[in-house]
């Protein structure tokens, strides 16, 4: 199985237990499955379920300190239980463990793609391009669901989604500061100083990038399965996509930017991150205006992501060595958006 391995002593589950929960709770499975772990993958924890006859997929939070509000297993298995009908490119959830706040689903076969495209694939140009805006169209298509009949509107707080990011964001950077990294603190004070008024409230995922997306082997434009939906709430469809494009590392960047990269967003023929907003905003028929304080505010959210990581690295609450550089790349991204500050 593709990106699935052995799991790591650290996050190890055990296999019985799983089997005999998932057993008094999905009719007609018996037996103890094989687990692995998925390798993608920084805030929860993904596991392949290997039985006889079907795969499924276990997702729970890592040990260690969480940030507040985070790793909420309960509410990403009802947000996609509610999402299915409206917007299929979603798994079947299957159970929900409240004790120990972990949840099932059905594995969907296919390909995720991760920093490089898998080896011996040739890519036209031409395919390159429509993988690349095919990924961002389903953006704009989840954005478009309508969210009194999935159910979903309870999940967003109203207008001053803009606002609270910002300030949300600006909390948790600084709760997880550690002295070898930017304060940042000219970084947010430009945030707080340029926030737009929000252009809508939708449904965003909020950590869209290629490998939560499983595509069709056969047709790499179209998800079949959007993964992690740990982030998702009611908000500002420019919002979410601003914070997708911070992942986006295109050829022309800078060196350092380019080490970053985690996703083949490079390869010949994709579009670049301006061909991407003229796109969605062709495809969802929104004005997008000025895209630097979206700019900012996706790189910014990566860096606080990437710090918050960085923080529980450094107590030795992870030793996932994917880690070990991540101070360096929270700094990388605070003087990215230093240098987009206008």
């Amino acid at each position: 199985m593709p990106g699935a391995r052995p799991v790591r002593d650290e996050d190890a589950v055990d296999a019985e237990e799983v089997a005999a929960w998932l057993a008094r709770e999905v009719p007609g499975l018996t037996g103890v499955p094989e687990v692995l772990q998925f390798a993608g993958g920084a805030s929860n924890l993904t596991y392949l379920l290997r039985y006889p006859d079907r795969d499924l997929v276990l997702r729970r939070p890592p040990a260690g300190h969480k940030a507040a509000g985070a790793h909420d297993m309960a509410r990403e298995f009802d947000v996609q239980r509610r999402l299915r009908p409206l917007f299929p490119a979603v798994p079947t959830v299957l159970v929900h463990d409240p004790v120990q706040d972990r949840y099932a689903m059905e594995h969907v076969p296919g390909l995720i793609l991760r920093a490089d495209l898998p080896r011996g694939t040739e890519l036209a140009p031409e395919r390159a391009r429509e993988l690349g805006l095919g990924m961002f169209r389903a953006l704009a298509d989840l954005h478009a669901v309508d969210l009194d009949a999935a159910g979903l509107r309870d999940l967003g707080k109203g207008d001053g989604y803009v606002r609270r990011q910002v300030e949300g964001w600006s909390r948790r950077y600084r709760a997880a500061l550690t002295d070898d990294v930017p304060d940042a603190e000219d970084v947010m004070a430009w945030l707080d100083a340029h926030q737009p008024s929000d252009v809508g409230q939708v449904l965003v995922h909020g950590d869209w990038r290629f490998d939560n997306l499983v595509l069709d082997p056969d047709d790499l434009s179209r998800v079949r399965a959007v993964l992690d939906w740990e982030m998702a709430t009611v908000g500002d469809p420019l919002m979410d996509l601003g914070a997708a494009l911070a992942y986006w590392v295109q050829a022309d960047d800078d060196d350092l930017f380019r080490l970053m990269r985690r996703q083949p967003s490079d390869v010949p023929g994709m579009p670049t991150r301006e061909e991407v907003v003229a796109d969605y905003a062709a495809r969802s028929g929104r004005e997008v205006g000025d895209w630097t304080f979206y700019e900012v505010y996706g790189l910014f959210r990566l860096a606080v992501i990437v710090q918050q990581i960085w923080y529980r690295y450094r107590a030795g609450q992870t030793t996932n060595p994917a880690f070990q550089h991540f101070g360096g790349a929270c700094t990388l991204l605070v003087e990215r958006c230093r240098a987009r500050l206008a």
